[in-house]
């Protein structure tokens, strides 16, 4: 048996996972990893990122896009907290990553050497922290079985990441141990008593309403809760920024639910008398601030099926709570036998027709129409393309207006953080791009952008391509449209000034484009998607279009006369 070091064989592990991509920030703690990835530069590739923030959300994107941890190396501290955030996000948004962290030597720890800091404290898990586990790795012969876990922890349960420390001298010890067998997620399946206490409910039910989304769902889970959903004619809806759990074309989709909720769906999730909720952990955005659903006991019968036993019934009690993994889950529905005859048949088809009539546009000022924008998107976008985002009121327009065919038809196409994390959509669209070849597009506003905008060089170097619409209004609109609401007419710390977006994006490579109305859109795009570089569009967005629905001006007045009112 031949022995090597440790920083090469945790790529061997890694390879026996089946990972062909990491993402990270070189370091020197980690050496000894980055010569075991020019050792294995055929079969694995390391991405090279600009920011270790950027490094986490393309690996966040991974897990996404794969079912599989994404990957990600950073060194120290500087390097560990930068990466914090994507480390956060998949927590929240139940998304399997692993973030392996280069730290100091064994010799010189507990005297807060150079860049030193307890990483078990800073992402310690919990339920509010930002890891399932922490752990470090201080006997080299025990890389494999680290390396196992982590994976394990990553994919099972409510996916989310996992963090592994690395001393650097640990990394370059010769060792004899060989890589694992890969691991596959384990499938928690439904209660047999539980699937029939449900088709109870559902008969006694007469506006019966599903909310889909959360981590883990695959094409065969999705078509499965189609199939369920298609037996028993009902109205289907996805969680925060899931929306590709559920084809959005389909006659029994019936709208997303999260920020910006349409009024009538809002008042349907309101109305209904029974609310399966199968895979999301029913949070904040997607629960309008708990009040659509209230908490702790639903006002509406509320099924919940999630894949951790431990986040059932922990903010809401269920009536009926089932620990499935959504494969097992969704294949377990879909033979419920259903009646001849449902008593909602004109509930399911009236929310239908509320998400058409929620497409249909408010008429904003300015040159941009964005929802012809939007349209165009649809009209030239191919089926398979990723579409991401950063947080931002920018985002509204492609979560109201365009219509994913999603996970149903074969294909993830919505990568978006429901921790609303800025920057996250520019490095998610470049993994995207990178690891499955398909088109990738940004959504980005003019402060998203500047968070993770170097990540571009990332593409460039890597020969990755994405098209990123960038919606320049000179401001962080989010904050602003909240300042107008509570501070009216008292603007501090949300104004941008800003730098010329196109120029930038040509300074790293990409082409820059920028527009100023509507019907240069179109040719535009057109040019962006026969390149075979990345191509920025910098949309210059009147400030007054503040929302999808209104304008900066009327939330204005409305706060001012409700200060008057008051006083």
């Amino acid at each position: 048996m031949t022995s090597k070091i440790a920083g090469h064989l945790l790529v061997e592990c890694l390879l026996a996972q089946g990972v062909t991509h990491a993402f990270g920030v070189p370091g020197e703690s980690y050496l000894a990893v980055l010569d075991g990835f020019h050792v294995h530069r055929d079969a694995i590739q390391f991405v090279t990122c600009r920011q270790e923030g950027g490094a986490a959300f393309m690996a966040e994107a991974q897990g996404k896009l794969t079912g599989r941890p994404g990957i990600c190396f950073v060194t120290r501290g500087p390097g560990a907290t930068n990466a914090s955030i994507g480390v956060h996000t998949a927590f929240q948004d139940s998304t399997p990553m692993i973030l392996f962290v280069g730290d100091v030597a064994s010799d010189t720890r507990d005297r807060e050497a150079f860049q030193e800091m307890d990483y078990t404290h800073f992402f310690g898990p919990s339920t509010k922290g930002m890891a399932k586990r922490v752990e470090r790795v201080d006997d080299p012969e025990r890389l494999p079985e680290y390396v196992a876990r982590a994976f394990a922890t990553a994919m099972n349960g409510r996916p989310g990441p996992v963090v592994l420390v690395l001393p650097e001298d640990m990394l370059t010890q010769p060792v004899m141990a060989n890589a694992l067998q890969r691991l596959e997620a384990i499938q928690a399946w439904s209660d047999p008593g539980a699937l029939r206490s449900l088709r109870d409910m559902l008969l006694a039910a007469r506006q019966p309403l599903v909310i889909a989304g959360g981590g883990g769902w695959t094409t065969q889970s999705a078509q499965a809760l189609q199939r369920f959903a298609e037996n028993w004619q009902l109205p289907v809806t996805n969680a925060f920024r899931f929306q590709d759990t559920f084809d959005n074309h389909h006659p029994l989709y019936a709208g997303d639910v999260g920020i910006g909720i349409g009024p009538a769906l809002a008042q349907r999730v309101r109305d209904a008398d029974l609310i399966l909720a199968i895979g999301p952990r029913l949070g904040e955005m997607t629960t309008g601030g708990y009040t659509l659903l209230q908490a702790p006991k639903t006002k509406q019968k509320l099924v919940h099926i999630h894949a951790s036993a431990e986040e059932l019934n922990r903010v809401y009690q269920a009536d009926l709570a089932i620990h499935a993994t959504m494969n097992a889950a969704a294949r377990s529905l879909e033979v419920l036998t259903a009646p001849n005859q449902l008593p909602w048949t004109t509930w399911t088809q009236a929310a239908h027709a509320d998400y058409l009539d929620n497409l249909e546009p408010q008429t904003l000022p300015g040159n941009i129409d964005m929802p012809a924008i939007v349209a165009l998107l649809q009209k030239h976008l191919p089926a398979d393309a990723v579409l991401t985002n950063g947080a931002g009121n920018f985002a509204s327009w492609m979560h109201r207006f365009y219509k994913h065919h999603g996970l149903a038809k074969g294909h993830k196409t919505q990568l978006a953080p429901t921790v609303g994390a800025m920057g996250y959509g520019v490095p998610a669209g470049i993994a995207a791009n990178l690891l499955t070849g398909r088109l990738a597009f940004t959504i980005t506003g003019d402060g998203d952008f500047l968070m993770n905008g170097q990540e571009l060089a990332t593409a460039v170097q890597h020969g990755g391509k994405s098209i990123i619409l960038l919606l320049n209004n000179g401001m962080f609109g989010t904050i602003r449209m909240h300042q107008e609401r509570e501070y009216p007419e008292h603007v501090t710390g949300s104004k941008l000034q800003n730098p010329d977006f196109a120029v930038l994006a040509q300074a790293y490579g990409y082409v820059g484009v920028r527009i100023d109305k509507t019907d240069d859109f179109e040719v535009a795009l057109r040019e962006a998607l026969a390149r075979p570089v990345g191509t920025l569009i910098e949309v210059i967005l009147d400030p007054e279009v503040i929302t999808t629905r209104g304008t900066l001006s009327a939330i204005t007045q409305t706060a001012l006369s409700k200060q008057v009112g008051q006083g």
